[in-house]
């Protein structure tokens, strides 16, 4: 291998375009996989890196397929194997897992935070890590405990002790800064290779939108066991920033006892929600929908329901329409009058009303309506979302194409998707060359 970087600082590699032989861009590099001994003196190795590729898979690249780490760019040669990453016994990510760890320094056995870990080739081309990027703990004034904003310094990995000991107050504001841009899915999927300390050592420093964010886009057996790890009041609060019909999932999988505890701590109004939602079938319209799309009187301007759907933590499928009813507009609504596409919206002058600009070609469903009722309903429309409506004709929620797709789907449909994207990109690749390690 050749490197136009004789050593590599992790934190600036995370990020680099990764690139195959013909120049294509194939992922970017997301952490680094090293293996730390706690015996034997054997220095700590890097062995792989974790790559995000199209559709934020993060898959396994060993450096023994990378040809040169340059500034800006890794290259890499043969067949990329696109099973889902997971780390294996004895390995650990560098950025997720050694970053912000306690170690002690040899030379005065004061305590210093790792920042950043550097990583060199030696003889026999085998990636060692040899420097750590620490700043020194400094003693708060007046008060018990460390300050970590003390004296920065470079030192070699072998004189620090504690690199391989899990810290039990390791911080988390390098990972969460580094996932600061990403979407909630890609924190989630970091989450999900991690270790279950870690990953609740992440979970507990995030704000509770971020990190209902981030549950919503994990399985639901990983959202119970991330769930678990939190305190029952922030467990709650987490709750009740989700959307609520993901909260009711989630609730609806913990043993009753414990749901019904959750939805003590909730505010009223986020756990009553949430309760409407309990009290569907799962494979129900009911069950299905969300209490939170946008509503509006009929007497809304244009340009206001325009901003409605602006609105960043909106989904897209709930972001293609507003849903016009009478007062009240909290579900369950007034009477129920119609829906508006956005793109009628859009060809309509800013200060019209919308309550004359109701399709009325869409029937709403009904919550006990099931599962294949929606699918047919939705397909028939060619729409993303539909209505829901209750005896008395009012608005109780509305489904989105993601949920139906998510209940119709196999549970374990992610995992045969990257096998069949495998597969496919194994027989592309066929005719190049396949030369260099692999990973089973």
């Amino acid at each position: 291998m050749s490197t136009a970087v004789d050593r590599v600082y992790i934190a600036r590699l995370a990020g680099t375009t990764v690139f195959d032989p013909l120049g294509d861009a194939v992922g970017r590099v997301r952490d680094v996989v090293v293996v730390v001994r706690r015996t034997g003196g054997t220095p700590p190795t890097a062995v792989g890196l974790v790559v995000e590729v199209p559709g934020r898979r993060r898959v396994f690249m060993p450096l023994t397929r990378v040809t040169a780490i340059n500034p800006g760019q890794v290259i890499c040669t043969g067949v990329i194997n696109l099973r889902r990453f997971k780390a294996r016994q004895g390995e650990t990510l560098a950025i997720a897992e050694l970053f912000e760890r306690s170690v002690k320094l040899k030379e005065d056995r004061s305590t210093a935070y790792i920042e950043d870990i550097a990583m060199e080739q030696d003889r026999t081309k085998t990636w060692r890590l040899t420097k750590l990027y620490v700043r020194r703990a400094q003693r708060r004034t007046g008060v018990l405990g460390f300050s970590r904003r003390g004296e920065a310094l470079v030192v070699d990995v072998d004189q620090v002790t504690g690199l391989s000991v899990r810290d039990k107050n390791q911080g988390a504001s390098l990972v969460i800064e580094a996932f600061s841009d990403h979407k909630p899915a890609d924190l989630a999927a970091a989450l999900m290779e991690m270790t279950p300390s870690r990953s609740a050592e992440i979970a507990a420093a995030l704000d509770d939108e971020r990190l209902a964010d981030v549950l919503e886009e994990m399985p639901e057996d990983e959202q119970i066991i991330l769930l678990s790890t939190l305190q029952s009041e922030r467990a709650a609060d987490v709750l009740e920033a989700m959307d609520p019909d993901d909260a009711a999932d989630l609730l609806g999988d913990l043993p009753a006892t414990q749901a019904a505890a959750l939805l003590e701590l909730m505010e009223p109004e986020d756990a009553r929600n949430v309760e409407q939602l309990l009290g569907y079938e799962d494979d129900s319209a009911g069950g299905l929908m969300t209490t939170e799309p946008v509503i509006v009187g009929p007497e809304t301007s244009v340009a206001t329901c325009l901003a409605l759907v602006r609105k960043n933590e909106l989904p897209p499928a709930l972001a293609s329409m507003v849903f016009v009813v009478r007062p009240p507009l909290e579900t369950p609504t007034g009477r129920y009058i119609g829906l508006v596409h956005i793109q009628r919206l859009l060809r309509e002058p800013p200060h019209d009303s919308i309550g004359g600009l109701v399709d009325p070609a869409i029937a709403p469903l009904h919550p006990g309506d099931h599962l294949s009722v929606v699918a047919r309903r939705m397909a028939a429309y060619d729409i993303l979302a539909l209505p829901v409506v209750n005896d008395e004709h009012r608005l109780v929620g509305a489904i989105s194409i993601d949920d139906v797709l998510d209940h119709l789907l196999p549970s374990d449909w992610r995992e045969h998707m990257d096998e069949d994207d495998s597969a496919a990109t194994q027989a592309d690749a066929a005719q190049e060359s396949t030369a260099g390690g692999g990973r089973g």
